[in-house]
């Protein structure tokens, strides 16, 4: 027969005893249930907490659209977010990653899911991620609909956690990019970066292992008294309400996001097999913090465009003359450096 006390001991354990806080889960959602609301668009009105998330496209105007999907993380940029600390920037690399893809393809992001996992739920922390996400969502008209938060002990140790974001955006039938008329002489604009974005981070940790930086040192590449880690975490630049303009005024032909592979990899996934993309790596200033990592690691030219976006992190097709004049000067307006860094021409 069973003893009654051991009986009692095993019956009595709780699901927190196993490292999961059902109740810190509900705490997150209430906390992080306001930035989700200031997210808000047209289409996107129900709150947080139902099985799925809602967004109705006949109120966000569209008549006959095509949806567009993307999902992505922010790599092992996460790794020096949860080394410094600094963890509400990382939301907004998660939400850029997957807008700018979106935007890309003419398609205007409509709504955003999130996926929090952690060993251990420190709402804090998580609520500081969630608001950079909010802020993302904000900064690209996108709304922050729902997600989900796993807390699965054993799986990650310590403080770490991981990320992922799947976004749905939307173009009318027959508008999406890239276009079919790109010709030989169609003019490459170049959209200035903010810094590193979420690329090559595994790279940049290991050179900066091997050199002995602290995070917490200051950056040697700034002049100002940012440290190393605030300046390799400055967060994603949002291309997405900068370039809605010029998609539906028809003056964009296509449309690359810099990103893994850089140069040489990203802009030939919107050239058809006919054309090819000479860039001018000259046309614009590198910015320090490249210059800094090639020195650190002796790397060749060819190296650093594959694996960085050296200072460019948008490219756009256009036409010569009136249409490059008009893209450029919106995009500068609107606070998005943007200048001529090359040329199609035949394959």
């Amino acid at each position: 027969m069973a003893d009654p006390a051991q009986g009692a001991k095993r019956n009595g354990i709780t699901y927190a005893d196993a490292g999961v806080d059902i109740d810190a889960g509900n705490a997150l959602v209430r906390l992080i249930a306001p930035m989700a609301k200031a997210t808000r668009r047209p289409g996107a009105d129900s709150d947080l907490g139902g099985f799925g998330g809602l967004f109705d496209l006949k109120a966000a105007g569209f008549t006959d659209p095509i949806l567009v999907a993307a999902n992505d993380g922010v790599g092992t940029k996460l790794r020096l977010a949860i080394d410094t600390g600094i963890l509400d920037t990382v939301g907004i690399d998660l939400v850029a990653m997957c807008v700018n893809d979106l935007i890309v393809q003419g398609a205007e992001p409509l709504f955003f899911l999130d996926y929090f996992a952690t060993g251990h739920l420190d709402v804090e922390s998580a609520a500081k991620v969630v608001s950079g996400i909010a802020e993302g969502c904000r900064l690209s008209g996108c709304a922050l609909i729902g997600g989900e938060t796993a807390e699965m002990p054993g799986m990650y140790q310590g403080d770490d956690f991981d990320l992922a974001g799947f976004s749905v955006g939307a173009a009318e039938r027959g508008s999406l990019l890239p276009r079919n008329d790109m010709v030989p002489g169609d003019i490459i604009l170049g959209m200035s970066s903010s810094g590193l974005h979420s690329n090559g981070f595994s790279l940049v940790r290991r050179l900066i292992a091997d050199a002995g930086e602290k995070l917490e040192s200051p950056a040697p590449f700034e002049t100002d008294a940012a440290t190393l880690g605030n300046a390799l975490l400055t967060p994603t630049r949002l291309y997405v309400t900068q370039l809605l303009p010029s998609i539906k005024a028809g003056h964009i032909k296509a449309l690359a996001h810099i990103t893994g592979g850089g140069f040489s990899e990203n802009i030939p996934r919107v050239l058809p097999d006919n054309l090819a993309a000479e860039v001018d790596y000259t046309a614009w200033d590198i910015p320090p913090v490249f210059d800094w990592l090639q020195k650190l690691g002796g790397m060749a030219d060819a190296e650093m465009r594959r694996t960085f976006n050296c200072g460019i992190g948008m490219i756009a097709v256009v036409s010569p003359g009136d249409d490059a004049e008009a893209v450029t000067a919106s995009l500068n307006e609107l606070g998005v450096p943007t200048r001529q860094i090359g040329v199609i021409t035949s394959a």
